[in-house]
């Protein structure tokens, strides 16, 4: 390993995808590739470095991003290896957010898929320049071409190719190099397996001329409209070299102005060396992205932290796991200063100073011990109790607070038991820790019901969650049926009072609050805000109607789901000299947020998921069939061969058990992947049906 790495050969990547698209297979390669692992692990084999979970050996998926460290050329590629299914959306999400530069893997068959719109979405969020590999060229059906149209049309994607295929399908074995004009094919050595072997640079073949010209023109004119100097070179007749060609695609590529694609197939090891030089060429290091917006934590106002070992030290954690051996590790991306193991930082989002024991480089579940760490890597640490994910860990010269991630939040609920008594704090401590890691599992008791609830991205996530918590915590435990997390809300603008007076022996109670509630746009929250003037409520007594109202939003009129979506302005009121006090005040914003609920029309809003089904043909009238019995609005359908592609959206609660169903109707043969989209309010119908069950 080297230790000692200038910044500017640092490269912080992720490999995102949409489930299935090969991101660990391509991870694999790389690591073998780079001599960090001897032998190259398979999926089906559940013998992958990266996805090291029992969980993930046995289903044969990515469900938490895993970290590595590797050098090509030079270079640290620190990697985070993410998973492609919408359930685990936060690991991308937080991934994302730490990375300076992505490799977004498309299988050469299916082209973008739904996750891979998602996670081409949370890149743009968090403007991180990438580049594209089109995985799986060797499979029946590829198309490199077929893909690259796709990026351009469903992603809005500036995609330049800077490959081409030498053959597809079975009869794919190499790539040629558009800018270095040359062709990298594998397997030329007689007896020698292809899938190990270093490929061998040859002049491009004859037959391959005549589309290698028209390519690389296409490719220049592409890459000299994003640098006016070679702009005007080029229109002047002189030949850009090699050197200018890749200098003017990395600067394009950092600005997110095109996006090199590439390809290859990573089972077989073919394209993978040309992906390594991709990424070292045209992905930035930490110097080469704006420096990190923050809030100075002491005035509050707006500073920058540049990615030098100079300025003071500043890191964001963005990912909590409890590892059996070392205890809790926190994931940190330094983005200023250095830091010393057993040092002590302060938790500037906390306000919480602590000691930060170990420094660990993380390589999926091992682990090596590091003395320092600076600006611009990635690594784990020991001893950080009260940091979770999202909080800014700093010295206390210049402390700061960075951005942290944000995430979606859960929209499939289970009540879940312990199986004894014995099991039932064991249980409690089960469900703390994997809130802790996981910013979209959340937790709460219904006093109602007097049981524990436990809410997630969707089935596959709480079922791989309870698995974890019968496993690694040893705890008996039974689950309900999924249930859907239905929101509620008004439709209508009111102005509500709130009056809470009672009178006994001594001081009485009273809190006299006015409010106006109107709706607002979808997904933007609760927002409360104080417009009393004159000094008609005391000052020290609005944080407590705050809390009366979003503790009575809490519980909706309809089935006591949460309302959203909301402005509550706080317009006038009045108070008692001796009797007004927070617990007065709290029962009156409460009490007017109830009252308001008789006449401003509320309506449920159910989660609403973007299904894509693919179908051999002969099956699809069945399953369209099935999906109108679901509610489900169909938006377009694509052919491509026999395979047929529907794209609908349908009501996240008709979507339970579609598994079993659509191999019943397919014999097997279709699939389907889905992501949320929005809430959309119900029917009269079927709000109906919904309260009923409730």
């Amino acid at each position: 390993m080297q230790s000692e790495v200038p910044i500017s050969k640092i490269r912080n990547i992720g490999f995102i995808a949409h489930i299935d698209a090969g991101k660990t297979t391509v991870t694999e390669r790389v690591l073998f590739l780079t001599g960090i692992i001897r032998k190259v692990g398979g999926i089906d084999d559940g013998t992958t470095a990266m996805d090291w979970m029992p969980q993930e050996k046995e289903r044969g998926i990515t469900i938490t991003a895993a970290a590595t460290t590797t050098y090509w050329n030079d270079h640290r590629i620190n990697i985070i290896d993410t998973p492609g299914h919408v359930d685990f959306t936060a690991e991308v999400e937080r991934s994302l957010r730490v990375l300076d530069g992505g490799v977004v893997v498309f299988d050469s068959v299916a082209g973008v898929q739904p996750q891979s719109e998602t996670v081409w979405r949370q890149a743009d969020t968090y403007k991180v320049p990438r580049i594209a590999f089109v995985n799986k060229m060797d499979r029946v059906g590829a198309s490199y071409y077929r893909t690259i149209e796709s990026m351009k049309r469903r992603l809005n994607a500036n995609a330049v190719a800077v490959q081409l295929p030498i053959g597809e399908e079975d009869s794919f074995k190499g790539v040629i190099d558009l800018i270095g004009g040359k062709a990298i094919i594998y397997g030329l050595t007689p007896g020698s397996d292809p899938t190990l072997e270093t490929p061998e640079e040859c002049p491009v073949p004859a037959e391959y001329q005549e589309q290698y010209q028209t390519y690389r023109q296409a490719m220049i004119e592409k890459i000299v409209e994003t640098d006016e100097n070679l702009l005007m070179r080029y229109l002047e007749g002189e030949e850009i070299g090699e050197d200018d060609l890749r200098q003017a695609l990395r600067q394009a590529t950092i600005h997110k102005n095109l996006v090199p694609v590439l390809c290859g197939t990573a089972l077989k090891g073919k394209g993978v060396h040309p992906l390594l030089d991709a990424i070292v060429w045209y992905l930035p290091s930490p110097e080469d992205v704006p420096p990190m917006a923050a809030v100075d934590a002491k005035s509050g106002e707006a500073v920058e932290r540049i990615p030098d070992i100079k300025e003071p030290f500043s890191a964001l954690a963005f990912k909590v796991v409890t590892d059996p051996f070392v205890g809790r590790l926190v994931f940190m991306r330094i983005y200023s200063g250095q830091i010393k193991a057993g040092s002590t930082v302060t938790n500037t989002t906390k306000g919480k100073r602590e000691r930060l024991g170990r420094l660990l480089l993380m390589h999926a579940n091992r682990r090596e011990e590091l003395a320092e760490i600076g600006a611009g890597q990635i690594c784990a640490a020991v001893g950080l109790k009260d940091t979770f994910t999202g909080d800014t860990i700093c010295t206390d010269f210049q402390p700061v607070i960075l951005e942290p991630p944000t995430f979606p939040e859960p929209v499939v609920s289970v009540a879940i038991e312990p199986d004894t008594r014995v099991d039932q704090d064991h249980l409690s401590e089960a469900l703390h820790k994997l809130a802790d890691e996981d910013p979209t599992f959340h937790v709460r008791f219904n006093d109602e019901t007097g049981q524990t609830v436990i809410s997630g991205m969707g089935e596959l996530h709480l079922e791989v969650l309870v698995d974890r918590i019968r496993r690694e915590f040893k705890v008996g435990a039974q689950v309900g049926a999924p249930k859907v997390s239905y929101r509620e809300t008004f439709t209508r603008s009111v102005r509500s009072e709130g009056r809470y007076v009672r009178q006994t022996g001594g001081h009485g109670q009273f809190g006299h609050v006015w409010l106006e509630i109107e709706p607002t746009d979808r997904g933007t929250g609760i927002v409360f805000v104080n417009g009393v003037v004159g000094g008609k409520i005391p000052r020290e007594f609005i944080p407590a109607i705050e809390h009366g109202v979003r503790q009575a939003l809490d519980n909706g009129p309809l089935g006591g789901y949460p309302l959203v979506d909301l402005k509550i302005t706080l317009v006038d009121g009045s108070y008692h000299d001796v009797d007004s006090s927070e617990m007065a005040f709290r029962a009156a914003g409460a009490l007017a947020i109830r009252l308001a609920a008789g006449k401003a029309r509320p309506v449920l809003l159910e989660p609403i998921v973007e299904m894509e089904v693919v179908t051999p043909g002969e099956f699809m009238g069945e399953i369209i069939g099935d999906l109108g019995t679901r509610r489900a609005h169909i938006r377009n359908i694509e052919g491509e061969n026999n395979l047929q592609t529907i794209r609908a959206t349908i009501p996240l609660g008709e979507t339970f058990s579609y598994t079993t169903a659509i191999r019943s109707l397919s014999s097997g043969r279709a699939t389907y992947t889905m992501e949320f989209k929005h809430y959309e309010p119900v029917s009269e119908s079927v709000l109906k049906t919904i309260i009923q069950k409730v």
